[in-house]
């Protein structure tokens, strides 16, 4: 147990900090030691703290019931017991930019969930399997805030997770033009049917935000590391869409694809197939064998047969075909909270202790 690094979650009593907490559970690499959330949960024990509303569906973990939830904004006394922290802390976006560089600059490596640090451009916004060498960026980031060893690091939005991926593997036939549409669940929100009954059976086609993210962060994550920045792609081009749906986990992407160089719908489907990257090749802890499966039924991927693949941290692609408009159009599936939160921070942090960035103090 000793050997595990300590891990510290903030913002842990939200849905996304419990869904780090379940993922943690029994992690083979890191060890929940401390929990920190705001002022009125500070003092209480974690399952105290969140009684009435634990909305994960498998038990608060019998390790992290009696931890005494720390105020947040005790950034020292929070820094002073983990190797690094997770972040899920919900505050305005000046707030959170402040909060998580105040831990880096404690020598506390930061991997976030936030939005509010993704476009600093010397903070790198990773999905382990698409752009590692952009960790390259945190040694310039570093001197910047004047630290050894402290960082931050976050995660791309989860609506892009089931299409960013896919246009990853097909980079070699030169993607231009993209039009998708996700249809979005309802605890990236951070809410269940109880929490939003009005949600039920309904639509709403507006998520605040949303579109903006969908279509600049993955040119983002294509870019380029040059004198200690990250400059983005400037293509394909990306127009979206995003609905809200009546689904507790899951966001499906219809969308379009235009190519420079038209391939056949073969060698699509085996470039999904195939596609991987340093989590597999590492062997990292939450890394699924699988990335991309591809799906051949005309009816998936469907949310409840497919949002679990690989235990939620791998994405589900179908109904791939030649479009009368673009080249080709597909569906994709990506978990929102696991691949598309939590899950691909833990993966991050994998990543990054696998090359030295996370290590004990």
């Amino acid at each position: 147990m000793s050997e595990k690094l300590k891990a510290g979650i903030l913002g842990g009593t939200g849905m996304v900090g419990q869904r780090f907490i379940a993922l943690l559970e029994n992690h083979p690499w890191f060890e929940v030691t401390t929990i920190a959330a705001s002022p009125r949960s500070a003092g209480k024990t974690y399952e105290e703290a969140v009684e009435g509303r634990w909305k994960m569906d498998t038990p608060i973990p019998e390790a992290v019931k009696k931890l005494v939830v720390m105020n947040v904004n005790e950034v020292e006394a929070v820094a002073s017991q983990v190797d690094f922290v997770f972040s899920a802390v919900d505050m305005s976006k000046d707030e959170i930019k402040k909060i998580e560089e105040a831990y880096a600059r404690t020598e506390t490596p930061v991997v976030s969930n936030n939005s509010a640090h993704r476009w600093t451009p010397d903070v790198p916004m990773m999905v382990p399997e698409i752009n590692p060498e952009h960790m390259a960026v945190i040694e310039a980031q570093r001197k910047r805030l004047g630290t050894k060893r402290g960082f931050v690091a976050v995660k791309p939005n989860c609506s892009i997770q089931s299409y960013a991926p896919v246009l990853t593997a097909w980079k070699e036939f030169e993607p231009v033009e993209v039009v998708a549409t996700t249809y979005q669940a309802i605890s990236g929100a951070g809410k269940t049917f109880q929490d939003w009954p009005e949600m039920v059976g309904n639509v709403i086609p507006y998520i605040s935000g949303e579109e903006e993210k969908s279509e600049k962060e993955p040119l983002r994550i294509w870019g380029k590391v040059e004198d200690g920045v990250i400059v983005p792609a400037k293509s394909p081009v990306i127009t979206c869409q995003c609905i809200r749906v009546p689904v507790l986990n899951g966001h499906t992407a219809a969308v379009f694809v235009k190519f420079r160089k038209k391939p056949t719908k073969e060698q699509l489907i085996q470039k999904l197939r195939e596609f991987s990257g340093e989590p597999q090749r590492l062997g990292l802890p939450s890394a699924p064998g699988q990335f991309i499966q591809y799906l051949e039924e005309d009816n998936r991927p469907q949310v409840t047969l497919d949002v679990d693949f690989e235990k939620g941290m791998g994405i589900s692609v179908g109904r791939l075909r030649e479009d009368t408009v673009y080249d080709y159009k597909f569906v994709g599936l990506s978990h929102n909270t696991i691949r598309g939160a939590a899950g691909g921070a833990v993966l991050c942090a994998e990543l990054l202790k696998a090359n030295g960035y996370i290590s004990k103090k």
